[in-house]
């Protein structure tokens, strides 16, 4: 870790403002000032807090449960946080960069390619980009939904060697913190290591969305996808940092995988489902294949080609997810037919798969 040049750092919103709303100046100066001394690593921050930061000066004592108020706290929150770590960076003479994404940037190939440019072209210049989601527009089909999920695929995107959650907790316990016996977990290896720990749901601040259910996912996403991750709270990340020990260290599980299938798995949004019988099932899932238009039972909701679909088994369970080559109202008249016998019929064009293995990805259960 202490080796790692390219790092992530995702920090929450009760690590920078006060409960009642607002952004807290010492917290976000703290922060800074352990970030810019590390000259030699190139450094994204992840930061929630735009919400948050916007309370306050529209008069609401709480986060909003409406979209409606809580895009419109965004819209105020998020340019007061751009400028209180401007100001706090440019103590360092360093510049910063902001970059709002959707999921909906994430999932589609060609907003994915512009956010990858955006963000290498900043770090070659020195400017370390402040990344968040775009609160002011996101709707619920577009949401990453947590800021943690949105880390994890960031440090996918950029290639990074570690990916450092900062929280209020100093790491993940085996039992509510707060609870007399309760102990640290200092090494997560793998999913068996948390069998029987109870993990919690958001904090007690009331500014956030996260918790820990959503960094334990956060760190298991970028662990597969061979990122080390080190999950701590905000005031010891100059020992995550620099690598001494400190919260919780999560290893490697896997090794990275194409930017497609990590996005298309843990950020698109399907758009609809096809059903397979048991024969395409065992085709995707056991030998790793394409789906043919002949292993296909049924269709569900409207999508266009390209859009990401689910794969369900004939009980409904989706068993995997991909990129379709079809329009919904095409697949209908291709169900349970051969490809050969669909070129002949309708010609070349559909003498393909419907989803090709390239474009699919198997789902966890």
């Amino acid at each position: 870790m202490a080796a790692a040049r390219r790092i992530v750092v995702k920090v929450g919103s009760s690590s920078l403002t006060t409960a009642a709303g607002g952004l807290d100046a010492d917290r976000v100066d703290a922060l800074v000032d352990v970030l810019a001394k590390h000259q030699d690593k190139e450094i994204v921050l992840v930061s929630s807090g735009s919400i948050a930061a916007g309370l306050a000066p529209l008069g609401l004592d709480r986060r909003p449960r409406d979209l409606a108020r809580q895009q419109a706290a965004a819209s105020v929150g998020q340019g007061l946080l751009v400028a209180r770590y401007t100001a706090s960076f440019a103590r360092y003479g360093r510049r910063v960069g902001q970059v709002l994404l959707t999921a909906d940037d994430t999932s589609r190939r060609g907003h994915y390619r512009n956010a990858c440019r955006t963000l290498d072209q900043l770090l070659a210049m020195g400017v370390v980009p402040i990344v968040n989601e775009n609160d002011t527009v996101a709707t619920d089909e577009i949401r990453f939904g947590d800021n943690d999920r949105l880390a994890a695929l960031v440090a996918h995107l950029v290639r990074a060697d570690l990916l450092i959650l900062l929280s209020d907790v100093d790491g993940l316990y085996d039992g509510d913190p707060a609870t007399p016996g309760t102990s640290r977990i200092a090494v997560v290896s793998g999913p068996q290591d948390l069998e029987g720990v109870s993990i919690g749901s958001a904090g007690k601040s009331g500014v956030g969305t996260g918790g820990m259910v959503t960094k334990v996912e956060a760190a298991r996403i970028a662990a597969a996808a061979g990122i080390p991750v080190v999950l701590t709270s905000a005031v010891h990340a100059a020992d995550a940092l620099a690598g001494a020990p400190t919260g919780t260290h999560f290893l490697r599980t896997g090794r990275r995988s194409a930017d497609r299938l990590l996005w298309l798995a843990h950020a698109s949004t399907p758009r609809g489902a096809l059903v397979l019988d048991d024969g395409a099932v065992r085709a995707v899932v056991e030998r790793k294949s394409s789906l043919l238009p002949a292993g296909i039972s049924a269709v569900e909701g409207e999508f266009s080609a390209g859009d990401p679909v689910e794969l369900r088994d004939p009980a409904g369970r989706a068993v995997a997810r991909g990129l379709v080559n079809f329009d919904a109202r095409e697949i209908p008249r291709l169900i349970g037919r051969s490809t050969r016998d669909l070129a002949r019929e309708l010609g070349p064009a559909y003498e393909r798969e419907v989803v090709h293995r390239d474009d699919l990805v198997l789902l966890d259960h």
